[in-house]
């Protein structure tokens, strides 16, 4: 299995917080890229890679990043033997590519031809979530299907519906749909669904199909990795895997809070996503 983190973004609202803070206690995160943001004792994209390799949940972990951070990432990446970085050629946020063109490019440069863990690198998530048995559940799924993929799933609250993609599933806890952004009215699921895809291998080459469906679309269709599952679900089996929650590292606000709960909080750090 081959993991993927996203970290093409620009951190724009995070970037803005930071240079209209007026009491210099985080002039150090301006230019920083959000996945290379000191998290507790490392940067938060570090979390994912030791998780990752502790767990063996797999051989190769590929970083899409962009021209702008390509440096940063790549002095980053020197300290791992299992890290590749790859650019998405763009300088700005205006030409960004978007997450699922972001990991078309990954699958096609590094000749992926094996199951993805496809990981949001602005996203970590509570210390009860476990590669290892996220692993263990999508070997346990694959050995009825082979087309089987994999997404998580945690409770939110009525009120925050509208801000995330909103799965519902049925009694065996597959997913029969999911809803961007809707209001609380408009659906009886609270079942959120974060950037953390397992996707078999035999749904890679449907990337290049929704891609070519939206290519004349708004960025924003194009962007939100979400798009492409909820075009999935209707033509492969796509099931969740339940955790407690996430830290989404958006604004300056959710990085504190982030930031803070490694710091103060985190029970047992060497074994933390394992």
């Amino acid at each position: 299995m081959k993991a993927v983190i996203l970290a093409a973004g620009y951190g724009t609202r995070l970037q803005r917080d930071v240079l209209a803070d007026s009491s210099g206690r985080f002039a150090h995160l301006a230019g920083v890229a959000k996945p290379l943001l000191p998290v507790g004792r490392c940067a938060l994209i570090s979390h994912w890679v030791h998780a990752l390799t502790a767990s063996g949940s797999v051989d190769c972990i590929y970083v899409v990043t962009n021209a702008l951070y390509l440096a940063a990432f790549e002095e980053w990446a020197a300290q791992f033997t299992n890290v590749k970085i790859l650019s998405d050629q763009t300088t700005s946020n205006d030409e960004r590519l978007g997450a699922v063109a972001c990991l078309q490019l990954a699958v096609k440069h590094f000749m992926i031809e094996d199951h993805v863990v496809v990981i949001g690198g602005d996203t970590l998530f509570k210390e009860d979530f476990s590669l290892s048995k996220v692993k263990e559940r999508f070997s346990e799924l694959q050995a009825k299907y082979e087309d089987n993929c994999l997404v998580l799933s945690y409770q939110c609250k009525d009120e925050e519906t509208h801000k995330y993609g909103i799965l519902e599933v049925d009694s065996d806890l597959c997913v029969v749909c999911m809803k961007e952004k809707p209001l609380p009215s408009e659906t009886e699921s609270r079942r959120a669904c974060p950037c953390f895809y397992v996707f078999s291998k035999k749904s890679l080459h449907l990337l290049d199909t929704f891609l070519e469906e939206v290519k004349d679309a708004p960025i924003e269709e194009k962007d939100a990795p979400g798009n492409f599952v909820s075009w999935l679900i209707p033509r492969k089996p796509v099931y969740i895997y339940q955790i407690s929650g996430r830290f989404d590292v958006g604004n300056l606000p959710s990085y504190t809070e982030c930031d803070l709960y490694f710091k103060e909080k985190l029970q047992d750090v060497k074994w933390y996503m394992v």
